[in-house]
């Protein structure tokens, strides 16, 4: 089974594909996109991070989510040893709007199964975007060790991203996490048309 196939199995339905435009716009931003990258990475390891230590008690996600923190500080490693090797520049850290809007999203209240349920598919949903982000890099870009380099990491989101909707699925109602699913996925989309084509950030 290809690895598209496998994906499609898994349900990465994201409702609004990336306007095509945005791989040249990114690619003529590269040291822009690299930078943003990086700050991603970072930001996915500490949100495992606070998962853990806030839902410390439960032993099977801390496991979980102990070696997908490894995983993504090694993203940000690899990414800024793009940036070294081509002579770019990293620089500062850019208010996410995407991420933000997205945190907006969240229920407050509720219980503590529906409060994990909540992060694990704002996660799940930010994997899912960067996992299409990665493969349009992986296909349309000219530089051939990016593409080998986004190749590879749109693997490993996609790995992340079922991890986090199968996490919710065992906390959570299946049928309720669906639903809800459904919902971040409708609403992901209207902000990404929202906020347009922005090439100097990953999403």
């Amino acid at each position: 089974m290809s690895w598209e196939e496998s994906t499609r199995e898994k349900m990465l339905h994201l409702k609004l594909p990336t306007d095509p435009r945005w791989v040249n716009i990114a690619e003529m931003q590269i040291e822009d996109i690299l930078t943003d990258h990086a700050y991603c990475e970072q930001k996915a390891a500490s949100s495992c991070i606070s998962l853990i230590l806030r839902f410390f008690d439960l032993p099977e996600l801390v496991d979980t989510l102990t070696p997908i923190v490894s995983e993504e500080w090694g993203h940000f490693e690899r990414v800024m040893e793009q940036i070294r090797k081509r002579g770019l520049r990293f620089g500062e850290p850019r208010k996410d709007e995407y991420v933000t809007r997205l945190q907006g999203f969240v229920k407050k209240g509720g219980n503590r199964w529906q409060q994990l349920t909540e992060v694990l598919l704002l996660n799940a949903l930010i994997e899912a975007r960067s996992c299409e982000r990665f493969k349009l890099l992986s296909k349309n870009i000219e530089d051939s060790e990016l593409q080998s380099f986004y190749y590879e990491l749109m693997i490993s989101e996609a790995g992340h991203y079922v991890t986090f909707i199968e996490l919710a699925r065992k906390y959570q109602d299946p049928e309720i996490v669906n639903a809800r699913w459904q919902e971040w996925l409708t609403f992901e989309a209207e902000v990404l048309k929202e906020l347009g084509v922005r090439g100097d950030r990953m999403h």
